[in-house]
């Protein structure tokens, strides 16, 4: 069901946030603050598709479709994407550039650190996200890529730690999170009676 126009339905669909922002953006429709404003939605944006790529094999394992596993690997170079926009306006519009500032921010703020944590852990998935680092790294592959539940708990934590007044929002993707965490559990080796395994990350 891996359809070429389907895929190329997907991609397309996962650049209309982006390509909205921007828009909006140098259209001075993103309120009083445009360079705050764009920052917290790419990296808002960020956090969703990451929860949609954890959601994936779940999905994959409750609906029976296999075929939603193989559009994980865009979805997945798409959290990239986003975390890059997130980071770049953060540096560009926030920091000047002034990287002893960015270092700073890096060392005294706690959700800068853990933010910047998780991009750090994001490189090496992007990295090897390819068929020629699968079959490289073997059984190795599976356990780097389990990084990206830390990474989700550390946007998380980025997030809740950033938002001062309303938590509504980042309380929710928390919610989600847990429940993926907890699915997760429930079908590892640890909670698994039959003592069968099965890889959901």
């Amino acid at each position: 069901m891996k359809h070429p126009l389907i895929k190329i339905t997907t991609f397309v669909a996962c650049l209309i946030p982006a390509v909205w922002l921007l828009v909006n953006f140098f259209q001075d429709n993103l309120g009083a603050n445009p360079f705050e404003a764009l920052t917290r939605q790419s990296g808002e944006w960020t956090l969703r598709f990451l929860l949609i790529v954890l959601a994936i094999s779940p999905l994959r394992k409750i609906t029976g479709q296999a075929w939603l596993m193989g559009y994980r690997r865009m979805l997945g170079l798409y959290v990239f994407f986003y975390a890059c926009l997130h980071l770049l306006t953060y540096i560009w519009f926030d920091q000047f550039f002034d990287w002893d500032e960015i270092l700073t921010d890096i060392i005294k703020r706690p959700f800068i650190t853990a933010g910047m944590l998780a991009f750090v852990l994001l490189i090496p998935l992007a990295i090897t996200s390819t068929n020629n680092w699968m079959r490289r790294l073997g059984k190795r592959w599976k356990k780097l890529h389990q990084l990206v539940y830390g990474i989700g708990v550390l946007g998380i934590l980025h997030y809740l730690w950033l938002v001062k007044a309303d938590l509504r929002e980042p309380l929710i993707y928390a919610a989600i999170l847990i429940l993926l965490l907890l699915y997760r559990l429930k079908d590892s080796k640890y909670f698994n009676i039959s003592g069968k395994t099965s890889q959901i990350a």
